[in-house]
């Protein structure tokens, strides 16, 4: 049998002691290769990805509030083919269901302004109103291609305790650096 190194030794001897402690949880991946979290971290993205689902949820009942119809987006853009595609559903194995609502944008919302015209707004939620490069490479695209007349940001502000939505546009802050402007 081939000898091991020593610090490959550690790191297995390492993994072998995290996978029997009550602090962390063990998985496996396709390959055998365990994998170990903390179960503090773990209960803390399961708040925090309920705390996502029901800022969404109050950013939808803002925008209908304000007049604009909105439905879930389930289109997705492929930035490498450069064209727009349906998201793909992701599996909960938890549930035993497909996932739908994993578009970008998450809404898209429609006010008529008068005679035939009509905004078509794209809104993306975020609680710390931050996107990663892709997702900005994506609404620059959906932009540029006039897919959407705007793009927002809904973004979580605290006041106390209660929390309150800002609505970033995108053209606005983002717009000279992908030459929309």
């Amino acid at each position: 049998m081939k000898e091991i190194k020593r610090e490959n030794k550690e790191k297995i001897l390492e993994k072998i002691a995290k996978a029997g402690s009550e602090k962390y949880e063990t998985s496996w991946d396709e390959k055998g290769i365990p994998t170990s979290k903390k179960k503090s971290k773990i209960q803390e993205g399961k708040k925090s990805r309920a705390a996502g689902g029901r800022f969404e949820l109050k950013v939808r009942k803002d925008l209908e509030n304000k007049g604009r119809a909105v439905d879930k987006w389930t289109n997705n853009v492929d930035l490498e083919k450069g064209e727009m595609a349906p998201a793909k559903r992701k599996y909960n194995p938890f549930r035993k269901v497909m996932v739908i609502g994993t578009g970008f944008p998450d809404f898209i919302s429609i006010k008529h302004i008068h005679g035939e015209s009509y905004s078509v707004i794209g809104v993306e939620v975020k609680m710390n109103g931050i996107l990663s490069k892709i997702e900005k490479e994506k609404c620059a695209w959906y932009l540029k291609k006039k897919m959407f007349s705007e793009i927002w940001v809904a973004k979580a502000i605290r006041n106390g305790r209660k929390i309150e939505i800002q609505y970033d546009d995108f053209l606005e802050k983002y717009g000279k650096k992908y030459g929309l402007n």
